[in-house]
């Protein structure tokens, strides 16, 4: 192995540890890789950024504008209304939502289709008195599998198809990996019906937890001047309040026993509130109340263009570890946190002391350009239903809907590539009025795009300086034959994807998957539909896949919750990988 090799592994390993271990920008990591090569010598330019020109990457950001038609009509949305229902058991409810949410991912990004159906899970879960932890982490898996059903249903299977397209000069059409997906589907789904309820805890659901969030604590003064001070709890007009109640006075440093209605209020004395968000407003009407250095009170926004917002904390949030204090939150996003879950219980204390977690769920009262600005941001993932949205468009969903078949028909039935397809597609749904051309920049995530394109450099790399073929040699050392390559080749794709993103965990494995088929004499095409299979497989760690991670606060969920189902979930898949695979396209 030559020095470029060991300089080439070196950087990929560093790329690992900075992805698992820091806080930094997936995007400002592998970009940064792929300067370090380019500077080094061993890219050239063109071979450093020829991601950004692989036709699986341009369809990936096409296909954020086609899954945003969808969304601003309110299609699936238009589609779960004929399907939910009202089951009788949670058995049932797996029946009603499984096959579904595994179809819609299919043909829209996994990720979206959690962000548009969570909130009405969580409904659905609360008027069928079914916990909300039975029923999320399988929305979650189940958009995982399903969008290995076509070649759109994942970025993924996109990147690996660029991949086989610009390599091996192989172009595969929208239904071929349906052969393998629609078994690895299935049998997921099943183990799902059959296990969840044992498998899955039984925890608060998220509504329940938003609605004791709801009920936050205030803390008012009463001042020396002002009238209030020797006037009793109901003459002061504070046993009436519409937005919450007086809970407790301290007096003193002490907590009084009991507050009555004709308890007598004195100077200094704190007075604590629990209600709603609006609570703090009433009070701060009451003439002789002053906030008691109360955060509510130092934001900076008026009172009617604040908007309740429950949010999860992204893996880019820049305060994770540190106190809300130490991160100055409200100075730094013009947002007060009013309480804070975390696995599922509300954290009790200051919470100026609580040091952030990516998982934890906030309840926020903050301005309506937060939403704004964070919401297509992954400082915060936004789960709770924004008030100010404007409703969907649902007299435009039958015509969204027809634009995503017409871009399935005009693929499957080879009269047109899928970014061709794709193309036509976003342009339909902007002409249509599906979507605005002012909302169409805000929908594409540009740093998936850029994590994309810039892992393709660490792949070329790996190949032109025989990196590849020196980890597929020592996975071969082993002495296994084809198959055994394969079930090796899926696990490595598997841990990486756990550590990984999804796609940097395709990008990477895929040159070793050749340089393994070339080993052992194999046909390419089983080692590559396996890497694509077995990025999409991250059920175990959350951290490993975005829909696992927006479903985790919500569910109440602990790390051991996604561990106890998910190493049956991954060995499901990979049983039924590594049957299917070789049949359909022989070794």
């Amino acid at each position: 192995m030559g020095i470029d090799a060991i300089f080439t592994l070196i950087v990929v390993g560093l790329v690992l540890v900075a992805l698992a271990l820091t806080r930094l920008g997936a995007d400002l990591i592998l970009l940064g890789a792929a300067l370090t090569l380019m500077v080094s010598g061993i890219l050239e330019p063109d071979e450093a950024f020829v991601g950004f020109s692989n036709p699986g990457v341009i369809t990936v950001a096409v296909l954020y504008v086609v899954a945003a038609g969808l969304t601003e009509t309110g299609a699936v949305q238009w589609i779960t209304q004929h399907f939910l229902g009202r089951p009788s058991s949670i058995r049932g409810a797996y029946l009603r939502m499984l096959l579904p949410v595994g179809a819609m991912s299919a043909f829209l990004n996994n990720t979206t289709v959690v962000a548009m159906l969570l909130p009405a899970i969580q409904d659905w879960s609360s008027r069928l008195r079914i916990p909300a932890s039975k029923l999320l982490i399988p929305l979650s898996y189940m958009a995982i599998i399903g969008g290995t059903i076509t070649l759109i249903g994942t970025s993924t299977n996109l990147v690996v198809s660029g991949l086989l397209q610009s390599e091996k000069g192989v172009t595969l059409r929208m239904f071929d990996i349906a052969v393998v997906g629609i078994p690895v589907t299935l049998a997921g789904g099943l183990l799902l019906y059959l296990f969840g309820n044992k498998l899955l805890p039984e925890r608060r659901s998220a509504l329940e937890q938003l609605q004791q969030a709801r009920e936050y604590a205030v803390e008012f003064s009463v001042a020396e001047s002002g009238g209030l001070a020797g006037k009793s709890v109901a003459d002061a007009g504070l046993r009436n309040l519409t937005h919450g109640y007086l809970a407790k006075v301290q007096r003193g440093g002490c907590e009084l026993e009991e507050v009555t209605p004709e308890t007598l209020l004195e100077p200094a004395d704190v007075l604590i509130f629990v209600g709603a968000p609006e609570c703090a407003g009433e009070l701060r009407q009451v003439r002789g109340l002053n906030p008691n250095g109360g955060d509510v009170t130092k934001l900076k926004v008026r009172h009617s263009q604040r908007r309740l917002v429950e949010a999860i904390v992204g893996p880019d949030f820049a305060g994770i570890g540190q106190t809300v204090k130490e991160s100055k939150f409200r100075s730094n996003y013009q947002a007060v946190i009013l309480s804070i879950s975390r696995s599922g219980e509300m954290l009790r204390g200051k919470i100026g002391d609580v040091k952030l977690r990516v998982g934890d769920t906030l309840l926020l009262e903050a301005g309506a350009d937060f939403v704004r600005r964070y919401r297509f941001r992954r400082d915060f993932m936004l789960v709770s239903n924004i008030n100010n949205n404007p409703p969907a468009n649902f007299r435009k969903a039958p015509w969204a809907l027809g634009i995503l078949l017409s871009m399935i028909l005009l693929n499957a039935s080879g009269v047109l590539q899928v970014i061709e397809a794709a193309m036509l597609a976003a342009a339909a749904m902007v002409l249509s009025g599906c979507l605005a051309v002012g909302n169409i920049r805000r929908y594409v995530n540009t740093q998936v795009i850029i994590v994309i394109g810039a892992s393709f450099a660490l792949g070329a790399a790996m190949l032109k300086t025989g990196a590849a073929e020196f980890i597929a040699s020592k996975m071969l050392s082993v002495g296994v034959g084809p198959w055994g390559a394969l079930a090796l080749t899926f696990l490595l794709t598997l841990i990486f994807t756990e550590i990984l993103t999804n796609n940097a965990a395709a990008v990477l494995v895929f040159p070793i998957a050749m340089a393994v088929a070339d080993s052992v004499g194999a046909n390419f095409m089983p080692f590559a539909i396996t890497v694509m299979i077995a990025a999409s497989a991250s059920f175990i760690i959350p951290i490993g896949y975005q829909t696992n991670l927006m479903v985790m606060g919500p569910g109440g969920y602990r790390v051991s919750d996604f561990i106890r189902i998910g190493i049956p979930m991954s060995m499901v898949t990979a049983l039924v990988t590594l049957t299917v695979v070789p049949a359909v396209w022989p070794l």
